[in-house]
Formats: C-alpha cells, sequence, structure tokens
C-alpha cells in the first residue's frame, strides 16, 4: 500500500478551505515538524472555525473523502485511495480553541505556507487528547516534553492548560526533568 501523499492533500485542502475563507491552521504531526519537534505522521489534522463544519464536510465530500465522524467538535474523513489518505478536523467553538486559530501563524510545511497552531497550543492540544484519552498519555507526553526542550514557548499559557486538566505535577515533572520513564 502507497503511503499518504501528505504535500499533495496538505496543499488541496489547504487550498480549498482558503478559498472558501475558512480560518483553519495545520495541528498534529505537522504542525509538530514546524516547531522543530517533528514526529513520523500518516494523516493530516486541522484546526477549524467551529461555525463552518457544515462547510468543511461539503468541501472534503467535493475533494472525495468520506466522512467516518462529525460531531460537533470534531470531524474525520478518509479517501478511497491510500495516498489520498486520512484528514481529521477540530472545529474551534470555544475561548481557547478559537485564540488558538487567531494566534496561528503561517510557516512553511512541505513546500506550502500554511498557518500553524503555535508551540503552546499544540502543547494544550496535547494535554486535552491525552486527558480524553489516557490510551496516548504516552505518545501526548513525548511530543510535549520535545515541544518544551525547543524552547520559545509560553509556559504561563502551558501551565494554564495543564491546570485545566489539574495535571500540573506533569507539567512540572516535565520542566524539572524528571520524567518518570
Amino acid at each position: 500500500m502507497a503511503p499518504m501523499d501528505l504535500r499533495s492533500v496538505l496543499l488541496e485542502i489547504h487550498t480549498a478551505l482558503r478559498e472558501a475563507s475558512i480560518a483553519h491552521a495545520l495541528i498534529g504531526g505537522l504542525a509538530l515538524a514546524a516547531h522543530g519537534a517533528g514526529r513520523a505522521t500518516s494523516d493530516l489534522h486541522l484546526l477549524a472555525d467551529g461555525d463552518r463544519g457544515d462547510d468543511v464536510d461539503r468541501i472534503l465530500r467535493e475533494h472525495g473523502y468520506e466522512c467516518l465522524r462529525r460531531t460537533e467538535n470534531v470531524a474525520n474523513y478518509v479517501a478511497a485511495t491510500a495516498e489520498r489518505g486520512r484528514v481529521d478536523f477540530l472545529f474551534a467553538r470555544r475561548t481557547y480553541g478559537r485564540a488558538m486559530l487567531e494566534r496561528a501563524a503561517l510557516h512553511t510545511i512541505l513546500g506550502a505556507p500554511v498557518r500553524v497552531v503555535d508551540a503552546a497550543g499544540l502543547i494544550g492540544l496535547k494535554v486535552q487528547s491525552s486527558s480524553n484519552d489516557p490510551s496516548r498519555r504516552y505518545l501526548d507526553l513525548a511530543d510535549i516534553d520535545r515541544l518544551l526542550r525547543r524552547g520559545a514557548v509560553d509556559l504561563s499559557r502551558v501551565r494554564e492548560y495543564f491546570r485545566l486538566f489539574d495535571r500540573e505535577k506533569e507539567l512540572d515533572a516535565l520542566l524539572s526533568g524528571d520524567r518518570g520513564r
């Protein structure tokens, strides 16, 4: 099976969302790479304006994707071919998500200029993800650790995200170098 052509899919989906004036930004593995903390990834993850979920759905379907699951907060799409792969959306509806979308900055990813959520925002999403799904905890903490080690992270915002999920002790352990592994 051929791997997903991330560059082609990123360009296609980003262009379609931009042309529809849908605010969006890269999150997930490719976004980690933009902040120097990359890891292998095989799908595309985007944060998008939560008020435009119906438009996102229409665009993905028009581009040949089937909706696997869609709620008010997330949507997952898959193409019929492996080269086109999977595209996941998190919809920014609450204050934190909307602020992440507003703070997203332009980066060149796989040769495409794309807005990317900042490192503190990515950490916040990883704290939320691993709080909602404990099976993701070790992978997400490893990603958080890499982002923290890269520096230039707004630690007050990071601490706020950990506080929201009553996980400040984990942040303290990461910052002190006591990773408990």
